[in-house]
C-alpha cells in the first residue's frame, strides 16, 4: 500500500510544474470537447466531485471512481451546450464490475454542431451545399479497488473530429486515484491526470486546392500542411467530506483544484444535499484564475446547479432509476448549458 500511495504523490509533484495555468495560451489548444463534462449529475455542482464521483460519470471526472460501482450502471445524457448555439452532446455509457474488486467502463460522447453553409470565392453567399461538422470521444477504462480505502484506474480515449474532407484522430490517456477514509468513509481525496497524448494535426482533401499555375496555362493541385496542436491536458486534485444530518439526510461539501496546461487554472467548491437518496440538490461555483490579465475569458460564469430524483425499482436487487438535470450559467448571448440525463443502476 505504501508503494501505491507514492504514485499519485510523485505524479502530482513531477507534473505540477508542467501544468501551471497559462493565460498567454488560452484558446490555443485543440479538441476543447475534451474539457466539456457531458454528464448531468456532477456538472450540476461544478465538476468538483473528483474525490467522490462513482459510476459512469467517473469516466470524465476521475476514472478511479468506476471501481465504486456496485454491479452495473447505464447512463444517457443529452446536453444543450451553450443554449442558442445549436451545439448538442449526446452521451451514453456503462460500467460493469468484474471479479471481486475491478470494474470496466465504456462510453461514447457525440458532438453535433448543426449544418453550416458552404461558401466559396465564386459563391460567397452559399447556395452550394451544407456540411455537418462532427466530433466524437470513445472511451474505455478499467479501475480496481486495491484496499478498502484506495481505488485506482486508467482510461483510454479515442478522439475524432472533422468535416467530410478534413479530420483528425488521436489516442489519449487518463489516470486517477481516490482515497476514502474516516468513519463510514466520510473523508475522500482524489487526484487525476487527464487528456495526456501527443500533438496532432488535421489531414484530408480539405487541405488541397486546384488552381492555375502562374504563366503555365494549366491547373494543378496544391496541398498545404496543417499545423500541429496540443491537447488540453490537466491535473485535478479534490477533496470532499460527508456530514450526516440525521433523518436520512446527507450534506456533502467538496473542493477542487484544476491546473490546466493551456488555459487558466480553476478553483471549485460545491455542496450536495441528499434526502434518503431519493432526492438530491446541488450547487457549485468555479473561480477562474484571472490574476495575471484581470479578464474573464471563459464563456461560463462559474455558477452551476442541479437536481436528481431516484426511483427505486427493486428492493431485492437494490436497482433504481435516476433522473438528473443540471444548468451551468453563461455570459450573453448564450442562455446557459443544460443537461438532462437518466441513470439505471442494477
Amino acid at each position: 500500500m505504501k508503494k501505491f500511495l507514492t504514485v499519485p504523490i510523485a505524479l502530482s509533484l513531477s507534473v505540477g510544474s508542467l501544468f501551471a495555468g497559462n493565460p498567454q495560451r488560452v484558446g490555443s489548444a485543440g479538441a476543447s470537447e475534451l474539457l466539456n463534462n457531458p454528464w448531468a449529475r456532477n456538472s450540476g455542482w461544478g465538476n468538483v466531485n473528483t474525490a467522490g464521483v462513482r459510476g459512469v460519470e467517473s469516466v470524465f471526472l476521475n476514472i478511479a471512481g468506476i471501481a465504486n460501482t456496485e454491479n452495473l450502471e447505464i447512463a444517457f445524457t443529452n446536453t444543450q451546450w451553450l443554449s442558442g448555439s445549436d451545439i448538442t452532446i449526446n452521451s451514453i455509457g456503462l460500467v460493469k464490475t468484474v471479479g471481486n474488486s475491478g470494474a470496466l467502463a465504456f462510453s461514447i460522447n457525440n458532438f453535433s454542431y448543426g449544418d453550416l453553409v458552404v461558401r466559396t470565392e465564386a459563391q460567397p453567399d452559399g447556395g452550394i451545399a451544407t456540411i455537418s461538422p462532427y466530433a466524437a470521444i470513445i472511451t474505455g477504462g478499467y479501475s480496481q479497488k486495491f484496499t478498502e480505502s484506495i481505488y485506482g484506474g486508467i482510461n483510454l480515449k479515442f478522439y475524432n473530429q472533422g468535416l467530410p474532407n478534413l479530420s483528425v484522430s488521436a489516442l489519449l490517456v487518463d489516470a486517477g486515484v481516490q482515497y476514502h477514509t474516516g468513519e463510514e468513509n466520510r473523508l475522500k481525496f482524489g487526484i487525476t491526470l487527464r487528456n495526456v497524448g501527443p500533438s496532432a494535426s488535421f489531414g484530408g482533401d480539405g487541405l488541397s486546392i486546384q488552381a492555375m499555375v502562374p504563366g503555365g496555362g494549366y491547373s494543378q493541385t496544391f496541398s498545404s500542411r496543417s499545423a500541429k496542436f496540443e491537447f488540453p491536458s490537466n491535473l485535478v486534485i479534490g477533496g470532499s467530506y460527508d456530514f450526516f444530518l440525521g433523518g436520512d439526510q446527507l450534506l456533502t461539501a467538496a473542493v477542487n483544484f484544476q491546473s490546466n496546461s493551456l488555459q487558466k487554472d480553476e478553483y471549485g467548491l460545491g455542496l450536495e444535499y441528499s434526502f434518503r437518496r431519493l432526492f438530491m440538490a446541488r450547487a457549485g461555483y468555479t473561480i477562474f484564475d484571472n490574476r495575471q490579465d484581470a479578464q474573464q475569458t471563459n464563456i461560463h460564469t462559474g455558477l452551476a446547479a442541479g437536481i436528481s430524483f431516484m426511483i427505486p425499482m427493486s428492493k431485492e436487487t437494490g436497482s433504481d432509476l435516476a433522473i438528473d438535470y443540471s444548468i451551468r450559467t453563461t455570459r450573453t448571448p448564450f442562455m446557459g448549458t443544460h443537461s438532462l440525463g437518466v441513470r439505471l443502476s442494477l
